[in-house]
């Protein structure tokens, strides 16, 4: 039996290393085979053009990504909790990207969907579709923190919104300045961006 290729996960990861790495104009489709190791022929197999691929890519990064949100989003953790998790989890990511890379990458949604989204109408609809679900999560956490009195009642899906907006321009911010310090206390930041209280302690 012949081994199965697996050229088209090659090119997806190869995609979106290097769009986060440098950015989605300036890679070609010969870099992405080259990254892959996969011949230019291949490609055009598997995908009609970039755009295709990086829409693949995208969502081949966030059903990747779904496990660790929904365990960090899981309705058996404290409302806040879940939210701090996600903040560390994305300062300790950041920094071994930087490790890696000597740069702070941030997040490859925003940095592809800033420079792109006026130019292609599928990269911008899988972004947003991805930044949706995302914002599920964070509307969750806050719905569950707003019944426990430790968020201000309201519209929970605007304050959703609102934080992810926050948490995304904070991360944004380190990539510009390179500075991935800029996101050691990106929790506290978050949670004081949304006046939360700290739950208090049982008496024992």
């Amino acid at each position: 039996m012949g081994r199965t290729s697996n050229a088209d996960e090659r090119l997806m990861t190869a995609a979106l290393d290097l769009m986060w790495e440098e950015s989605y104009g300036a890679v070609s489709i010969d870099d992405i085979c080259k990254r892959a190791c996969v011949k230019k022929g291949s490609f055009y197999y598997f995908y009609e053009s970039k755009s295709a691929l990086a829409v693949a890519a995208l969502e081949c990064m966030a059903q990747t990504q779904k496990a660790i949100w929904d365990e960090q989003f899981s309705a058996a953790t404290p409302p806040l909790d879940r939210i701090r998790a996600r903040c560390e989890f994305t300062y300790k990511k950041q920094c071994d990207l930087k490790t890696k890379h000597g740069k702070v990458l941030g997040c490859p949604l925003c940095s592809v969907g800033s420079e792109i989204c006026n130019q292609d109408d599928q990269i911008r609809d899988k972004i947003r579709e991805i930044c949706t679900r995302s914002i599920g999560y964070w509307e969750s956490a806050i719905r569950d923190a707003q019944s426990e009195g430790l968020i201000a009642a309201g519209d929970a899906s605007a304050k959703a919104r609102c934080v992810f907006a926050y948490y995304e321009g904070l991360i944004t911010q380190a990539r510009i300045y390179n500075d991935v310090e800029m996101l050691r206390d990106l929790g506290d930041l978050v949670l004081a961006h949304l006046h939360a209280k700290q739950p208090q302690a049982e008496l024992v």
